[in-house]
């Protein structure tokens, strides 16, 4: 077998024993799957008063990460934004997107945040003042290094 051969076959196993040992690492700090599950409903009730239908709806094994998740950025009020500007990016990326559940959601969360319909009329304006200047410039293959410098970049 050429050397070239066998350092192909090594560098093949070593990256398969690598995954392996990765994939292994993660089933071990995994938690169990019905306690996680059954504690996270809990804290969703706690949390919000209730658990939402759609709630159940989501796979068991995802639920856990997905809630603390929306716990730890979303509903958190110790991360650098405030939660009006949290809703109000997330109604113009929802805007964007199109998702009906999360502008109905995203308003009434923007407003509970304090946030004013001048407020909301304007993040969705941004949003789609992004979307138009972003496909001029894709549309148009702007070349980004030229731009970048004519827009006060190096």
């Amino acid at each position: 077998m050429s050397h070239h051969r066998i350092a192909k076959s090594v560098h093949s196993s070593l990256h398969r024993a690598l995954a392996l040992t990765a994939v292994a690492c993660v089933l071990a700090a995994a938690p169990a799957y019905a306690d996680d599950y059954d504690a996270t409903i809990k804290d969703i009730q706690s949390t919000m008063g209730g658990v939402p239908s759609f709630v159940k709806q989501l796979p068991k094994a995802g639920l856990p990460g997905a809630w603390a998740e929306v716990k730890a950025i979303e509903l958190s009020d110790k991360t650098a934004l405030q939660p009006k500007v949290k809703s109000l990016i997330s109604l113009a990326v929802a805007a964007q997107i199109p998702c009906n559940y999360c502008i109905w959601s995203d308003t009434q969360n923007a407003k509970r945040a304090g946030a004013t319909d001048e407020e909301i009329q304007e993040a969705v304006a941004m949003a789609a003042l992004t979307s138009h200047w972003s496909t001029i410039f894709n549309g148009m293959q702007v070349d980004f290094d030229t731009f970048k410098k004519e827009m006060g970049g190096q």
